[in-house]
């Protein structure tokens, strides 16, 4: 199965290079079917199959995002990275709205599979965050509609997972605004239930 979803993955990210008339931005990872298309049958877990050893060294912090657009898929937040000289998806995971991938589909991206720092945070301390750790956006701006209930269940599980697994505190788990100067992901994100929503998943 993972070498099929490699092939078409090659294949697909071939055909953009040649219609984008040259090299694509890096983009292979894997899906994770929106919560009610799962089914229960493909569980969180699955997200530390990674390429590379897991660098539970490396992972420290988690930081939350949004792309600002209404809707967006990974490639083409990829493209937007692109276009600032990065060389491809600069977050970790990305996680859909409806409006572009499904509603709550959790997208993992290739900087989480090779165990790669990410490109994800500005700020005086973007260097220490991108390095060290976790990226993790939504689609959506969150600064001009609420996110969804899907999105929503979707990240705190992501994040009460990962804490669990890496052994993340709570107050190393920053939205992008505190430590960057930005309102991401949007004055409409809900962090408080967010937050209960990790603590009841953990």
């Amino acid at each position: 199965m993972w070498v099929c979803l490699l092939a078409s993955m090659t294949i697909g990210g071939g055909l953009l290079r040649l219609l984008d008339g040259g090299p694509a931005p890096r983009l292979d990872g894997l899906a994770l079917p929106a919560l009610a298309a799962a089914g229960g049958s493909q569980p969180i877990e699955v997200i530390y199959h990674t390429r590379q050893p897991l660098d539970r060294q490396r992972w420290q912090a988690i930081v939350i995002d949004h792309s600002g657009t209404p809707g967006g898929t990974p490639a083409s937040i990829a493209r937007q990275h692109k276009a600032r000289h990065l060389s491809g998806l600069g977050y970790h995971f990305v996680i859909g709205n409806g409006a572009g991938i499904d509603d709550g589909q959790l997208h993992v991206g290739y900087r989480w599979l090779d165990q790669l720092p990410g490109a994800h945070t500005g700020g005086p301390d973007g260097d220490w965050y991108n390095r060290h750790a976790i990226g993790i956006c939504l689609i959506g701006d969150g600064d001009r509609s609420q996110f969804t209930r899907a999105q929503i269940t979707r990240l705190a599980q992501l994040v009460a997972s990962l804490m669990q697994e890496l052994g993340i505190p709570d107050d190393r788990i920053v939205l992008h605004r505190s430590v960057a100067p930005t309102t991401a992901p949007g004055a409409l994100f809900p962090e408080a239930e967010f937050r209960e929503l990790v603590a009841l998943a953990r």
